[in-house]
């Protein structure tokens, strides 16, 4: 299970570093050597979004990957082949990150059992409340894969508790209210917020939205398990090409 992975690399150094990526943006080599250059940079666990034309929970920067990386012919089949893939070359665990709708058409069950072939240790599907995911969780179950929800600072403290019921793996806590890639303030506001967080659940906290720099990472050292950089990494890749990723990554930790 995706929690025993985290609690023994979490004996090794903490926090641990999840990274993102859009799978196809902004072409399949370059998806293929960002996740090389992630891997050699020692990050720990590895979220594989499927493009989705309407990705309510992402920024300017992930729904610009999102919407190239579909004009250019990403597939849900063809994200499945990548995932098959990297997860059989390396040993990070791979996480599919995508909304319900590309699960509702796929077939709930037959998407979450063809994620378990491919090599998936999770998933975080954000539009998805655990009210209506009974189908879902129950395919999740019966193949062994980890239903990750979200925490937001806006959730309430009963709210939290019914959602670490019925989460696995970690909790992913968006440090602020918004979508992804804007600035996050790393303060006491954010401290309290991931106390309430610790409070509702005993899984691992992953935090994300807002993770660009070492001073964040150290921050996180105190109060979450793993932290999450997506937006950075891709304007990383932008602005200053696939050479630096690596460097940035390592940065974070140095």
């Amino acid at each position: 299970m995706l929690e025993t992975i985290i609690r023994a690399k979490l004996a090794e150094r903490a926090p641990l570093l999840m990274t993102h990526i859009v799978i196809g943006y902004p072409d399949f080599d370059t998806s293929l050597a960002l996740i090389d250059a992630m891997v050699e940079s020692g990050v720990d666990l590895i979220e594989l979004q499927i493009p989705f034309s309407e990705p309510i929970a992402d920024g300017p920067v992930i729904l610009h990957a999102n919407q190239v990386a579909l004009e250019k012919g990403s597939t849900v089949d063809r994200c499945f082949e990548f995932a098959e893939h990297v997860s059989r070359k390396y040993a990070v665990p791979f996480l599919f990150m995508t909304y319900y709708n590309i699960l509702f058409r796929q077939g709930v069950r037959s998407f979450v059992e063809r994620a378990r072939k491919a090599g998936l240790k999770g998933m975080i599907v954000p539009d998805l409340p655990p009210e209506e995911a009974s189908e879902y969780e129950a395919a999740m179950a019966e193949v062994g894969l980890d239903p990750v929800y979200i925490f937001a600072p806006t959730t309430s403290p009963e709210r939290m508790q019914k959602l670490a019921a019925h989460a696995k793996g970690f909790v992913y806590c968006v440090a602020r209210k918004g979508v992804t890639g804007s600035s996050t303030d790393f303060s006491d506001e954010l401290s309290s917020y991931l106390a309430r967080a610790r409070a509702a659940t005993k899984l691992p906290l992953a935090v994300g939205f807002g993770v660009k720099r070492k001073q964040d990472v150290d921050f996180l050292q105190a109060h979450a398990e793993i932290a999450v950089v997506g937006s950075e990494t891709l304007r990383v890749l932008e602005q200053e090409g696939i050479a630096r990723v690596g460097p940035f990554l390592r940065g974070l930790r140095a």
